[in-house]
């Protein structure tokens, strides 16, 4: 599992021309799903994405979470992250885990988030979505469980 996390003043998810996720600050999370991912990398990536120190304190270092600072997060599907570029011009997509196992882990992912007691808006898995931001920093990692 794999969460390219960026820290935003802003984002939202369209589909269909009708915003279905938006939040101030915090961080936007495109999530990709990897076919042999469980509960287990769930929580442990979930754990890190909460707790990992982006925000800047007081002196300017980055060494607040997305908790801290009161932020939210806004979690985006994203198949692509699961790709194998090792090879070729082309991605394979392998290692993606198959749809009904995605959606499901992803599923569990934003209610974990949600249960440690931060605000979370969701894209709508699946669907052709349009994502804007404003990335403040820029600020972007790439995390695995």
């Amino acid at each position: 599992m794999k969460a390219l996390i960026q820290r935003v003043s802003s984002a939202s998810v369209t589909v269909d021309q009708q915003v279905v996720g938006a939040i101030e600050t915090g961080l936007l999370v495109l999530l990709g799903v990897e076919k042999d991912d469980s509960e287990l990398q769930l929580k442990k990536l979930a754990d890190k994405v909460l707790k990992y120190r982006v925000f800047s304190d007081e002196q300017g270092k980055m060494n607040l979470n997305v908790q801290q600072v009161a932020g939210a997060l806004l979690v985006v599907s994203q198949f692509t992250l699961a790709a194998d570029t090792n090879s070729g011009l082309r991605p394979s997509f392998s290692t993606a885990a198959h749809p009904e196992i995605a959606q499901k882990l992803y599923q569990d992912f934003v209610l974990y988030c949600r249960n440690q007691g931060i605000e979370v808006a969701t894209g709508q898995f699946g669907a052709d979505m349009q994502v804007a931001l404003v990335n403040n920093g820029p600020v972007t990692f790439l995390l695995n469980s």
